[in-house]
C-alpha cells in the first residue's frame, strides 16, 4: 500500500517511471480489455484509473472491449443456450441481436460512465459506428461470426486528437449491413495495427506464456515470431493459448512495436507493464 512507504520510495517510483512517460508520450497505447478484470469490481476500479491516470500523461489509450460473460447471462435470461465451437460462439440471427445490444450497449456505456465518472474523457464507439469495421461471415456454422476485412481508423483518430479516450466494443458490420461478432483478441490485433500504435496490452486470466503451465516462475517475459513457433512445436503453446498468441503475432505483423499479454487480475498491472522497469507478463516482439 503506498501509505505504508517512504517519502524517498514514493519519490524513487516516480523517477523510475519518468522515462516511460517520455517514451509513451504522444503514443497510441491499445489495451484490450476482458477476462475476471471486467467482472471484479476492484479490479475494473482499478484498470480504469490506470487508464485515466496514462491519459493524463499524455498517453492516447485505445480501450478495446468484449463482454462474454455478460451475453452469456442474457442469452440464458432470454432461454438460450450459449454454444461454443473452437472458443467462438456460434451467433444466429437472436444472439447477434442480444450481442449487439449488451456490447455496443450495456457495456460499452457503463465504462464510459466510470471513466468520465473518475476524470477520464470517453466515448464509447463500435465498429459500426462510420463502418470501421467491415467483417464477412468466417464459417457458415458459426453463424453471424466475422472474420475482419478491413478497419477504418479514421473515428479513432478524430477522438484521440480531441483528448479522448476512445471505448470500443468488438462488433463488425458486413456489405449488406448485418452485424458481425468479433472475437475481442482478433479485433484488437487489427485496431492497433490499423493505428501504427506503440504498444497493444492484452488483459488476460492468466500470468503470460508459461514454459510449465502448474508454475507461475516459469513466464517466459519475451517471444519473437521464431521462439513461438518453437514453443508450439514442442507443445507449450497449445489449446486455448494458441489463439491469443496468434493474435498478438497478427498485431506485430501489422505494425504494432510491441505486444503484451498481461495478468488483469493483478491490480493496476496495466501500470507496471508500462511505467516500470519490471514489466508484467509476456512481451511479444518481431526479433
Amino acid at each position: 500500500m503506498m501509505k505504508n512507504i517512504t517519502n524517498s520510495q514514493r519519490a524513487e517510483i516516480l523517477t523510475e517511471a519518468l522515462p516511460y512517460i517520455k517514451r509513451y508520450n504522444k503514443k497510441i497505447v491499445v489495451v484490450k480489455y476482458g477476462g475476471n478484470a471486467m467482472i471484479n469490481e476492484e479490479l475494473k476500479k482499478a484498470v480504469m484509473g490506470d487508464i485515466v491516470l496514462l491519459s493524463l500523461i499524455g498517453v492516447k489509450v485505445v480501450l478495446v472491449h468484449g463482454g462474454g460473460p455478460e451475453i452469456s447471462q442474457m442469452l440464458t435470461r432470454v432461454g438460450k443456450t450459449s454454444e461454443f465451437v473452437g472458443g467462438l460462439r456460434v451467433t444466429d440471427e437472436e444472439t447477434a441481436e442480444i450481442v449487439q445490444m449488451v456490447l455496443a450497449g450495456k457495456i460499452n456505456k457503463s465504462l464510459v460512465t466510470f471513466l468520465n465518472g473518475i476524470g477520464g474523457k470517453s466515448i464509447g464507439l463500435c465498429g459500426m459506428d462510420g463502418r470501421m469495421i467491415e467483417a464477412e461471415m468466417m464459417d457458415e456454422k458459426l453463424g453471424y461470426v466475422g472474420e475482419i476485412t478491413k478497419v477504418r481508423p479514421q473515428p479513432i483518430f478524430d477522438l484521440l486528437e480531441k483528448g479522448y479516450i476512445p471505448v470500443i466494443s468488438t462488433l463488425g458490420v458486413g456489405q449488406d449491413g448485418h452485424v458481425y461478432n468479433i472475437n475481442a483478441d482478433t479485433a484488437a490485433a487489427h485496431i492497433a495495427g490499423s493505428l501504427n500504435a506503440e504498444s497493444l496490452i492484452s488483459m488476460t486470466d492468466i500470468t503470460g506464456v508459461l514454459r510449465n503451465p502448474n508454475d507461475t516462475d516459469s513466464l517466459i517475459p519475451v517471444l519473437t515470431f521464431q521462439d513461438v513457433a518453437d514453443l508450439k512445436r514442442e507443445g507449450i503453446i497449445s489449446g486455448g493459448m494458441i489463439p491469443k498468441v496468434d493474435c498478438c503475432l497478427t498485431a506485430l505483423e501489422k505494425g504494432v512495436k510491441k505486444v503484451f499479454i498481461i495478468d488483469g487480475r493483478v491490480p493496476h498491472s496495466i501500470l507496471v507493464e508500462t511505467l516500470t522497469d519490471e514489466g508484467i507478463g509476456t512481451m511479444f516482439v518481431k526479433e
